[in-house]
């Protein structure tokens, strides 16, 4: 019995890491890239060499949005559950000409949290009302097979 616990204890410090695990979804390191794209001289092919392919490519507005993600394991303790430790995500905008006019960087800062309301609505109306049964005998009557004839 004892070598089956020691095992147990054995196995579970093996698969346990000091190290946090990080899981990037996106374009990696986009908020030092963001200084090297110059206003009114970068071009759409300066941006595509400096951070890569966009995440998204807007087809209204000529814009191209480039999203980094980070999500790292809070402890052992909270078994498993991450927490959102950088969000990134560059807005550049474009000129007819191709040249960027205008650069955001949103961070987690700039993040919303949504609440999400508890209240209860409650209809204001009867399910089946005078209207309904008329409706709803005059569809019976029209839907009824019809009498073969000879």
């Amino acid at each position: 019995m004892k070598i089956i616990k020691l095992s147990f204890i054995f196995l579970l410090t093996l698969n346990c890491s000091i190290n946090k695990v990080s899981n990037i979804h996106g374009s990696r390191f986009i908020e030092s890239k963001i200084d090297k794209i110059e206003l009114f001289k970068s071009n759409k092919n300066d941006v595509r060499k400096i951070i890569g392919p966009p995440s998204t490519i807007s087809k209204f507005d000529n814009m191209w949005l480039y999203i980094e993600r980070k999500k790292t394991n809070q402890s052992l303790f909270k078994l498993g559950r991450k927490i959102i430790s950088e969000n990134n995500i560059i807005i550049l905008e474009f000129n007819e000409m191709g040249l960027v006019k205008n650069k955001h960087l949103l961070n987690v800062d700039d993040m919303n949290d949504i609440k999400i309301a508890e209240e209860k609505t409650f209809k204001q109306f009867k399910e089946k009302s005078f209207v309904y049964d008329i409706l709803s005998t005059l569809r019976e009557k029209v839907n009824a097979p019809t009498r073969r004839r000879k």
